[in-house]
């Protein structure tokens, strides 16, 4: 009991010891022995690398998933160490209402069928974002999480015991000088040297120890530089499934008819210049077209045009009416068609038994 009770008084005057020699320094009335130049730089280093690779992290998880909800969410059972439910990315969710929506209009019609198309694209495109987020997550969140929550964490651990025998240091040279200024008996002097050789030697061994933590930072650079690279690969792996998977989207549309595939191109040419490379449609879809002898076709039409007489065609693609004024097409059938005076020259006049209605001539093949 005797022996708690003078450790207790040791401790409680060593910790005095330390406010009074910090509370004079911040009044200037004491000395205070400064780091060498080169563990003040490997300390500033290190809280930049810290504050940066918070702001990476931070940034980095933003991008991953921009529902701050959602993050919340799995940070909190990150926490309890129990997985997140797994639900459906925003790509996956669209993909699910355009097939959906098609299966409701009908596969069979070109509506319908597209639909069907963009929503099993958008799907995989959902699938490869989900793909990239683990892989990122995992090799690049989270080595600089491991940096924050471990090498870091010891690294304050042994600044903040360094400035604790700084100020022991410092208190230990103040009562020596005093010693020294008051005169004081050659024992206290000599015990006051001795105290100020011991705190010397442990201030020096705790500066080395921090340096050596201090200058590993360089190592987890190197380190974060390796995961910077997986995180840009993982990157460049995604994007280029997504560019693959829209690029064969667009082929299979390419077998729709043009007047589903020329917004784009109406659209570009009618604002201002884009510099993002494109695929050119008429270099990656095929034209409908040029696959039945375009001249052929259009000599055809214009033929029937100037003969203002009939002739059979047979239908390429379904065909939904607009209006009450064009007539609904099913592939493969044939039908009548004739040309009205003033008619645009895009559309004939179609008929089917009793019903007769416009029809565009790009879902028509004219028959001998």
């Amino acid at each position: 009991m005797d022996f708690n009770v003078k450790r207790l008084a040791a401790d409680a005057g060593t910790f005095l010891s330390r406010a009074v020699q910090f509370t004079e320094e911040k009044l200037g009335q004491a000395e205070k022995t400064e780091l060498d130049a080169h563990l003040e730089n490997l300390l500033i280093r290190a809280e930049n690398t810290k504050q940066w690779t918070e702001r990476i992290m931070k940034q980095t998880e933003v991008l991953l998933q921009p529902n701050p909800n959602v993050r919340l969410e799995e940070f909190v059972y990150e926490k309890l160490e129990k997985k997140a439910p797994t639900r459906m990315n925003n790509h996956e969710l669209l993909g699910q209402s355009m097939i959906d929506s098609g299966n409701e209009f009908g596969p069979g019609t070109a509506y319908g069928n597209a639909l069907i198309k963009c929503g099993e694209t958008e799907k995989q495109i959902g699938g490869a974002e989900r793909e990239f987020i683990q892989s990122s997550a995992i090799n690049f969140l989270t080595p600089f999480r491991n940096f924050l929550e471990g090498d870091f964490k010891t690294i304050l651990k042994e600044r903040k015991l360094l400035q604790v025998k700084r100020l022991d240091l410092d208190a230990a040279k103040t009562r020596l000088k005093k010693a020294r200024m008051a005169d004081a008996k050659a024992a206290e002097v000599t015990e006051a040297e001795q105290e100020l050789r011991m705190t010397q030697s442990e201030f020096d061994r705790q500066a080395e120890i921090t340096r050596l933590l201090l200058e590993g930072v360089s190592s987890t650079h190197a380190h974060h530089l390796r995961c910077l690279n997986d995180f840009v690969e993982a990157q460049t792996t995604y994007y280029a499934q997504c560019y693959q998977y829209m690029v064969d989207l667009q082929k299979q549309l390419g077998s729709f008819p043009s007047s589903f595939t020329n917004n784009n191109q109406s659209s570009v040419s009618g604002g201002a210049s884009i510099s993002v490379p494109t695929l050119p449609v008429s270099a990656s879809l095929p034209s409908v077209s040029a696959g039945r002898g375009s001249s052929t076709a259009s000599g055809g039409f214009s033929e029937l045009r100037s003969s203002n007489g009939s002739r059979k065609a047979r239908v390429l693609y379904d065909y939904d009416a607009a209006s009450s004024s064009e007539l609904s097409l099913l592939a493969d059938e044939v039908i009548m068609v004739s040309s009205v005076p003033g008619m645009d020259s895009d559309w004939l006049m179609g008929e089917r038994g009793n019903q007769k209605g416009k029809v565009p001539i790009t879902y028509l093949e004219l028959l001998n």
